[in-house]
């Protein structure tokens, strides 16, 4: 309310010039709170419930007024009770008000209001975001902030996308060996596919609006769209041996243009298997995910070519002539002297051709055609080729040259080691791997609680998560706060009770010689002091009292040694000072002529059977407070018996037993903080005198699921609606004509009494049967015995019934009778759905209890809850079937790409690999199968098969030029090719990981919980898949891949025929099922 504008905008009921203490505040209403009652104003001799005094009242009695308003409830969570006065969660509303100034009414300029409210409102983002302490949280929402908090994040999250395209940049700009001219037509052609793939969507797909969802796609298609890049670039420099410019373009298009097309479709397959999702956030980023692929392949097939070609007739005579300048300038000419092996990956060309063709020096070709015969013997493979002595190398090598050779021989030592040395080694390892993985995979559980839309900690999040304690979004209760509902108390009832009291020796006991004539003249704190006497042999015996003198034999204590002379305390409770100590005297087993008395502390009663009596009490807090010192206080387990306090717990070892009635801490005010001055409002109690009445019952505020037991409607007709995600027809609804309600009424208030009494499924006073205003003592009574006694709902005041009819005609066609279930809203939909099964199940009893030609057995119950559970179950289940789908095409594409199933076989295992251990490391990590997850999982086998079919293709090319010594032996054959395959791929692939794995990374920081989800599995399965392709595939390759085979136009073909008579077979065995009875699941939650 201190807002500097708030009075601009605060909302000015009438009521509230009632308020004499809101005048300072332009009569603004305060906050709709529960701090109304807590914390009242005085004015002329009342007391005004507003909640914009400074001291706290009495919280029993002022809990006590607030608990006899059923208004009450809806600021606390649903564990709070008559009995139970505890609530975890405490509501407050702020109100504002239309029209703002200078504007005639709620209708003049409404956007132009509308805007500058909202403007406003936000700025209170800041200021609510510091107000959370240790002790409490303060969480901040309503419908302008929520989507004011949702567009910062989101626009925050895709900042992170330009760092992630920013480093893949000037990765691409290392990796192309710092050519500008590549890089930027290779990350021009993933723009234009993007904007291509927008207009797919937009205009051919009718889709007007981006999901949240979509937005992964900024940080993942940089990534997907540069491994096509590096794939085209690298074949063109590899085929150096092609002196036509023609024929090594065209080279090029057939090479990387057929490799990157199987791995597209793989990962677009991947993507467009969402589509089928019922989920229209999900099919829309299905969708949209593979146009973009889609497009990127096509975009960088037609871009990079010409690029390329310009690049080479043109470009690089330019920047080699700017890089070798720029050496000379920047390079001593005592750099490190590298061996020339280290910079050769290939046979070299002649000189002549290095002169026609431009080639940067330090280029790693990926396929070598014209390559030396390579020897296995005693198992030792040349990691690269020697290059004729005739070719000279530049003694001025790039960084980025040598960072290119390194990686290029660490991989060749690599497959040295996994392909020849290490191989069954590595086969066996696998296979232990790959069981134990299936083994952890199976045991992850579905999702225990609802999606988590972003991170855990964020305001946003806990207040999702805690909404469901609360009462339902469309509940408000503007009136309910003690503003509304309480009248101003008179001040002096509350006095004059309170003197009587304490006149009757039930008051405080701090009662002096002199009379007291006005409470709020009643000083708030107190001093304690401490004295103690002391003989030889015998402990010291302390004494607790109000007067600061000190009667003989006793003695001031003196600071030191954990003494403590005096101490602030309060009289009577105030603020977080409510924890009440007693201090008794007693006489027994002492030395009269050394100490008469003895005293103690206690936070009960004295106990007058051991000699104990009553001395005086005070107030202390229990806990650290501002201002405050800490002390210890206890009694001796050993005679006389007696109490202690002191600074510090050596001194209060009086016993060992543990804290209890007579030990424990204390906290006091300080000596330096100011006394409080006892206001008239401070410990006010307003149910001291009469009562405040009994506690009103909890009503309803819709925290459960609301459940509809609905008659009179057989369905919904929907066949003119059109075949899109979004209804835009909902379809009519069918009657059912044969329901009539007074001939059912009876079966019908019989059923409401029925579902009511099951306290399983519904919440105490949670049945409302018949819709607001219909009376049910004078009218349905009448109509049937059944209807006595029918339960009433209890509801807020103001609060209409969710019960509802539907006439027309003058006829009531259908009823729909309301139940609050006892479905809690947080939990997840997979343990909700066991909530559904209940109530489907009761129904069905309850409606075969009917007779057989009556229209009530075409009931049914509905819920909005339910159709939130079924979208994420149906979604799960459509992702895990876009699994299938997705692993179905990529068999198929990459049997056909391979031709033999001896290369087929490895890619499948490694793709299998792959899954089970990303799957077993999300049960690792304590990840549970939500809709996440799901969507995640349906796309690893499209991105996991990528660096494999390069690998293969690597393979299948090395075959093309096999010496004829290899071919006589197949395991060297193998050993020789799965090398060669890595020397023509690894770096390409390994780059294409990086990228990928760069792209991804900043995801892990993004605060919408999906977008970090997504991007930690899809790195996690980058890295595994590009593990498993450089140690499994390749061990694989080299054991039981086929030696001399070379693809040609009749494998291809008959390939293709053999994916084809699978995929007849398969069709063949589901209509068998379907013939013999068995019912075929679909994605959308139905079945065949």
């Amino acid at each position: 309310m201190d807002h500097p504008r708030f009075r601009e905008f605060c909302w000015k009921p009438h009521e509230v010039l009632k308020d004499l203490p809101l005048g300072s505040y332009s009569y603004c209403s305060p906050p709709s709170s529960l701090m109304t009652y807590f914390f009242p104003t005085e004015r002329g001799g009342k007391i005004y419930y507003d909640g914009m005094g400074q001291d706290l009242a009495d919280i029993q009695g002022s809990l006590e007024l607030a608990m006899t308003h059923p208004e009450f409830y809806w600021y606390v969570d649903e564990g709070l009770s008559a009995e139970n006065k505890k609530s975890s969660l405490l509501r407050s509303e702020i109100l504002f008000g239309a029209p703002l100034p200078n504007y005639y009414s709620v209708e003049d300029r409404w956007e132009e209001q509308r805007r500058k409210f909202q403007n406003f409102v936000i700025t209170y983002v800041a200021m609510l975001a510091k107000q959370s302490t240790s002790k409490v949280q303060v969480l901040y929402g309503g419908t302008d902030l929520f989507d004011y908090e949702v567009r910062r994040t989101f626009n925050n999250d895709m900042l992170l996308a330009f760092i992630s395209s920013s480093c893949i940049a000037v990765l691409v700009y290392i990796l192309t060996s710092c050519s500008v001219f590549l890089s930027f037509f290779g990350i021009a052609s993933i723009g234009l596919s993007c904007l291509v793939a927008l207009f797919l969507y937009h205009v051919v797909f009718g889709i007007q609006y981006l999901g949240i969802l979509n937005g992964v796609a900024a940080f993942v298609i940089v990534g997907i769209g540069v491994d096509d890049v590096f794939v085209f670039i690298n074949t063109y420099r590899q085929a150096t041996h092609l002196k036509d410019l023609r024929l090594r373009m065209i080279h090029t298009v057939q090479t990387a243009g057929k490799a990157t097309f199987f791995t597209s479709l793989t990962t677009a397959a991947a993507y467009a298997a969402n589509i089928f999702s019922q989920i229209p956030a999900v099919h829309d980023f299905g969708l949209f995910m593979s146009l973009i692929v889609s497009c990127c392949w096509v975009a960088v097939l037609f871009t990079m070519p010409a690029a390329l070609g310009i690049w080479t007739l043109f470009v690089s005579p330019l920047e080699s002539s700017c890089q070798a300048s720029c050496s000379q300038k920047c390079t001593k000419k005592s750099a490190l002297h590298l061996a020339e092996d280290l910079f050769i990956a290939s046979a070299a060309p002649s000189r002549a051709g290095r002169e026609t063709l431009p080639y940067l020096d330090d280029d790693i070709p990926l396929l070598s055609v014209e390559e030396e015969p390579v020897s296995l013997e005693m198992g030792d493979v040349p990691l690269v080729s020697v290059m004729p002595e005739n070719l000279q190398l530049s003694a001025e090598k790039s960084s980025q040259g040598h960072l290119i050779t390194h990686l290029q021989e660490l991989l060749e030592h690599w497959v040295l080691w996994s392909a020849v040395k290490s191989r069954w080694v590595i086969v066996g390892l696998f296979l232990l791997v790959l069981l134990l993985s299936i083994f952890f995979a199976s045991r992850l559980h579905p999702a225990s609680r609802a999606p988590v839309l972003f991170r855990p900690d964020t305001n946003i999040q806990v207040l999702l998560d805690l909404k469901y304690n609360l009462s339902a979004e469309g509940i408000s209760c503007i009136t309910c706060s003690g503003l509304f509902q309480e009248k101003p108390h008179s001040l002096q009832n509350n006095i004059r009770t309170s003197l009587e009291k304490k006149k009757r020796g039930s008051g405080s006991p701090w009662g002096s010689k002199g009379s007291m004539s006005d409470a709020g003249q009643q000083e708030l704190q107190g001093t304690v002091y401490i004295s103690k006497s002391r003989s030889k042999g015998r402990p010291a015996i302390y004494r607790f009292s109000l007067n600061a003198s000190v009667p003989a034999p006793w003695q001031m204590v003196s600071p030191g040694d954990g003494e403590v002379p005096s101490f602030q305390v309060y009289r009577v409770p105030f603020g977080n000072f409510t924890r009440k100590l007693t201090a008794c005297v007693s006489t027994v087993g002492l030395l009269k002529q050394m100490s008469p008395r003895k005293w103690m502390m206690t936070t009960l009663s004295c106990d007058t059977k051991r000699g104990w009596k009553f001395d005086f009490s005070f107030y202390v807090a229990s806990k650290e407070q501002q201002r405050t010192r800490k002390l210890y206080f206890a009694q001796s387990h050993k005679p006389p018996y007696h109490g202690r306090v002191c600074v510090a717990p050596p001194g209060c070892l009086l016993s060992s037993s543990p804290d209890g009635p007579t030990k424990g801490i204390l906290y006091v005010p300080s000596e330096k903080a100011p006394k409080a001055k006892l206001s008239a409002t401070s410990g006010f109690n307003p149910c001291m005198n009469t009562g405040c009445g009994k506690p009103a019952v909890r009503p309803l505020v819709d925290t459960g699921a609301m459940v509809f037991v609905v008659f009179g409607i057989r369905g919904v007709n929907r066949t003119r609606r059109q075949d899109n995600h979004v209804l835009g027809d909902m379809g009519s609804v069918i009657y059912d004509d044969s329901f009539d309600l007074f001939k059912e009424i009876g079966n019908l208030c019989r059923l409401c009494k029925a579902i009511a009494s099951n306290s399983e499924l519904v919440k105490p006073g949670g049945a409302q049967c018949l819709p607001s205003g219909y009376s049910i003592s004078s009218f349905l009574q009448m109509l049937h015995p059944e209807c006595k006694n029918i339960p009433e709902p209890n509801l807020l005041p103001g609060q209409l019934s969710h019960g509802a009819v539907g006439v027309k005609d003058g006829k009531v066609q259908w009823i729909s009778m309301a139940f609050e279930s006892t479905t809690y809203k947080g939990k997840s939909s997979f343990q909700t759905y066991a909530d559904y099964l209940k109530w489907e199940t009761f129904l069905q009893q309850q409606l075969q209890l009917f007779p057989e030609g009556s229209a009530l057995r075409h009931g049914f119950q509905t819920c909005e809850h339910w159709k939130q559970i079924f979208m994420e179950i149906i979604g799960v289940q459509s992702a895990l079937y876009g699994l299938v789908l997705s692993l179905v095409i990529c068999v198929a594409a990459v049997a056909v790409f391979t031709t033999h199933i001896l290369l087929l076989l490895p890619v499948l295992l490694s793709i299998l690999g792959v899954v089970c251990l990303v799957v077993t490391i999300m049960y690792w990590c304590g990840w549970e199968m939500g809709a996440v997850e799901a969507i995640s999982l349906s796309i690893l086998v499209g991105s996991s098969v990528d660096y494999c079919v390069h690998l293969v293709e690597g393979y299948l090319l090395a075959g093309e030029s096999l010496p004829l010594q290899q071919a006589e032996d197949p395991t060297a054959c193998r050993q020789w090719r799965t090398m060669e395959a890595v020397r023509h791929v690894g770096v390409a692939i390994v780059s294409s990981a990086t990228t990928t794995l760069i792209a991804t990374v900043p995801l892990f920081f993004c605060i919408i919980a999906p977008f970090a989800k997504f991007g930690k599995i899809v790195a996690l399965n980058t890295g595994v898949s590009i593990l498993y392709t450089l140690t499994v595939s390749t061990a694989l390759l080299s054991t039981m891949a086929p030696g001399t085979f070379t693809r040609s136009s009749t494998s291809c073909l008959k390939a293709l025929l053999a994916v084809l008579l699978a995929g007849l077979l398969a069709l063949c065995i589901c209509l068998a099922l379907l013939k013999s009875g068995f019912k075929i699941p679909l994605p959308n939650g139905t079945a065949l």
